[in-house]
């Protein structure tokens, strides 16, 4: 999987564009409700990035886990380590959680990989809800 820039709007975005992907498919609600908050702004992207930045995503985890057959296949505790570490402003990591989590409640379903995802920004950023870091 490429890196990005520490701290940059893409690894920002693309700890987000994993929660969408990891329940197996992102729903047009997940995407209305980051519009409307405005994500890509939040995030400092550029217009119409994050759609681009998800489909980079998915084409990476699909090569990745062609030989397990499933999408989070090659996104182990390792790899999600390493994702996070790729932000570690205290403000961009509350952003990226806040957006995550409000994603995750769009489609009114929680489900395993996006929980997955979301404990590893928690426990990597030691951050809760979108809070300031856990002492």
């Amino acid at each position: 999987m490429r890196s990005y820039p520490r701290n940059s709007p893409e690894a920002a975005a693309r700890i987000v564009a994993l929660v969408l992907v990891s329940d197996g498919h992102v729903c047009n609600s997940e995407f209305d409700v980051l519009k409307h908050l405005g994500a890509e702004r939040e995030l400092g992207l550029e217009p119409q990035r994050l759609p681009h930045i998800v489909h980079t995503l998915c084409e990476e985890l699909l090569v990745g886990g062609y030989a397990s057959g499933s999408l989070l296949g090659n996104v182990d505790d390792s790899t999600l380590a390493s994702l996070m570490a790729e932000v570690s402003d205290p403000a961009l990591r509350r952003t990226v959680l806040r957006l995550s989590l409000a994603a995750v409640r769009a489609d009114g379903h929680l489900a395993d990989g996006e929980m997955m995802v979301v404990e590893a920004a928690r426990h990597h950023w030691q951050l809760v809800d979108g809070e300031e870091p856990v002492a």
